[in-house]
Parts: C-alpha cells; structure tokens; sequence
C-alpha cells in the first residue's frame, strides 16, 4: 500500500470536494487514459484502474468517510493497521498518528519530506483544432505552448554561471534541523525543515540573472503530435514527457492535449456514424434515380428506389468513422430531402396540373393526410 497515491490526488480534487466535482474529474481523468486511446499502452492502463479505483472509493460515502478518517486502512480489509490503531475504553478507534499530528504535526510530516529527492514536475494543459477529416483519418499537429523548464543559463542551480552554491550554516547541508517542543508528554524532540534554505541544504549567494535564482523559466516548446483515427470532440491526447521540467533531476511532466473539431459543412458526427442528407427532384424520388453520395472515402454511386420519401434514410456500410481501437469503422446514413421546384413556367404548371388530374385515378394510392388521420381518431 505504500506506494499508493493519495485517492483525491488521483483524481486531482481537493478533500471535501462536491459529489458533481468529483463526478466531473473522474470522467475527466478516465476520458484521458481510456485504453481505446492508448492501446498497448500499460502505463496509461495502469493510470485508468487507478482513477477508477480512487472514484469507486470516493463516490461511496460511506468509504470516502472511512477512508478520510483512515486512510487507506479504512477501506482496504488486508491494510494491515496493528502498528497504529489501538482502542479506549469509550470503544473509540484511534489512530496513534492522529495524536502525534495534533500537537507536533505527526511523524516529521510534509516537513520531514526530502526536498532535494528528484520529483516530476506538474502536467501543462493546451488545445488543438483539427478537421473534421483529420479527426476521422488521424494526422499529426505541430503544437507551441509554454512550460516551465529548467534554467539552460545555471542549469537548475539558480546560482550564478562560475559561481558556488554554499552549504546553509543552519542546517549544515541536512535540510533540517532539530526542535526540542513542549507537549503533554513531555519535551518531544522532533525534525523540520529549515527555514534559512527551505531544505535544499544549499544557499545562494549570487543568483542566477536569467531565473533570478529559481533554476527554472518559463519558455515555449513546440511538439508534433500523431492525432489517432477516430479521436472526437474534446477527447485528451496524453503527450507523456512534454509538460513541465521536475526537480532536481526529476522527469517532466505530461501534455494534456484537449482536441477541437471543426464542423463539416457536409457531415454530422453521431458516435462513429457519418450522417449526411442528400436532395432529390421529385422525380427522381418517384421513378427512382442513381445519384452520387459523397463520403470521406470520395464519392459513391448509390441506387435510389422508386417511390422514394422524403425523410427516408439509406445506410453505407462501413463508410463512417474508424474506431479508436483500430478495429472496423462506423457508418454513414444518408437521409433524403426532396426538392420542391419554384418559380415553375405556365407550361410547366399546367403539366403538373395534369400529372394531378391522372393521380385521381383508382390506380394512386393517395398518403392519408394529418387531418384526415384526425377525423378518423374521433369518429
């Protein structure tokens, strides 16, 4: 269990964060490591169990209550809590932790921590806009956008280029110094982090001019990114690697690359299925017509049967969107619309007036109109 991450650190919460809070950083988390965006990727699947583990803890009130009491003993029944948990007479459980961090701030607690152990440094969020066709074929995007890298002048020292840094007289380099404090128990003596450096163990006499001491600059990196086949509207690309620098020799952080796409004048996205509509003459609808559709393959010659209706939906097989996980793709439905004509001629009015007058026959079957349908219901 030690090397657990923190549940609410997980999901990038903070404690006591509201249950629609909470709801919208899982889908956020889960949306950037589902495995149909990193396929055979096992450390993106290993981040994906471990955001739903830490929602399926937190969405529960009754365990997110327990495991804010106790940690992850309160909700794992194999943690082993013999070395802390004990017992009163009042049948209270009590974590031996908890005294210790009331008056003295536990066992060295965050000042305990190593400031010079080698950390990641924190993920960069940025954007892409990409057309509908390249979110359907996938492409790669060159992206600028600014991180915090280390300093290229000190090299992260924050000293000075020919100058040393200088070992802190307080702590003599340790980072921490010892407290003698007065407790109900008596005079405890506890570590803590030295306050002249701030636990580095090292102070600067003359900064760096470029970072002014901090060893590290703001700058804008650029990074081509490869937009899988199938990505939709704001789905995360991870870009491990590409985010801010660590520290003293940590790794860099991630890119989270949120994807825009562009409206099709043509297409509709539904899921992985291409919608589109396509306009018919009204004779073409009735004696039927072969018309051309476009697709994101090209164009395709389609058959339209006679007595066609306006609304009438036809499908191409497999002419939709490719799934994420590279295996087949959607398809595409094409729904009808039909074309009244306008500013009709006389000669051509007169012609529909008598294709009218020959539809009277016993030979049409005339649609039941609204109204008539109506009639029929109340009589």
């Amino acid at each position: 269990m030690a090397d657990k991450r923190d549940y609410y650190e997980v999901l990038g919460v903070e404690k006591g964060v509201s249950d629609d809070e909470l709801k919208k950083a899982f889908r956020k988390q889960a949306k950037m490591y589902h495995p149909d965006l990193h396929p055979n990727d096992k450390e993106a699947e290993a981040k994906f169990k471990e955001v739903n583990e830490a929602y399926e803890v937190l969405s529960d009130k009754e365990k997110r209550a327990r495991y804010d009491r106790f940690g992850f003993a309160g909700v794992d029944p194999s943690y082993n809590t013999s070395s802390t948990a004990y017992s009163n007479p009042f049948g209270q459980e009590i974590d031996i932790n908890d005294i210790f961090n009331s008056f003295f701030g536990g066992f060295g607690g965050s000042s305990a921590r190593n400031r010079n152990a080698p950390r990641k440094g924190s993920d960069v969020e940025t954007s892409v806009t990409i057309t509908f066709e390249e979110a359907a074929k996938g492409c790669k995007k060159e992206i600028q956008y600014d991180i915090v890298d280390t300093c290229k002048e000190c090299g992260g020292s924050g000293a000075e280029k020919g100058t040393n840094l200088k070992t802190c007289p307080n702590c003599n380099g340790n980072g921490q110094v010892t407290v003698n404090k007065r407790t109900p128990f008596g005079v405890v003596q506890t570590t803590q982090t030295c306050d002249k450096c701030r636990g580095k163990g090292k102070i600067i006499e003359t900064p760096c001019k470029k970072c002014s001491g901090a060893g590290r600059t703001r700058t804008t990196k650029t990074v081509t990114v490869t937009v899988p086949a199938g990505i939709g509207q704001d789905q995360i690309l991870n870009v491990g690697g590409h985010g801010n620098s660590g520290y003293n020799g940590g790794p860099s952080g991630d890119l989270h690359v949120y994807i825009n796409v562009k409206r099709h004048d043509i297409f509709e996205r539904k899921g992985d299925d291409v919608w589109c509509e396509i306009p018919l003459t009204f004779t073409q609808a009735a004696l039927g017509h072969e018309v051309t559709v476009p697709t994101l393959d090209g164009k395709v010659s389609y058959n339209v049967h006679a007595g066609t209706q306006p609304g009438d939906v036809f499908k191409l097989r497999g002419k939709g969107i490719p799934h994420l996980n590279g295996k087949g793709r959607g398809d595409q439905y094409v729904k009808v619309t039909i074309e009244v004509p306008r500013n009709l001629n006389a000669e051509q009015k007169k012609a529909l007036q008598n294709f009218d007058s020959l539809c009277q026959s016993a030979n049409y079957q005339k649609s039941t109109s609204f109204f008539e349908k109506v009639k029929k219901l109340f009589n």
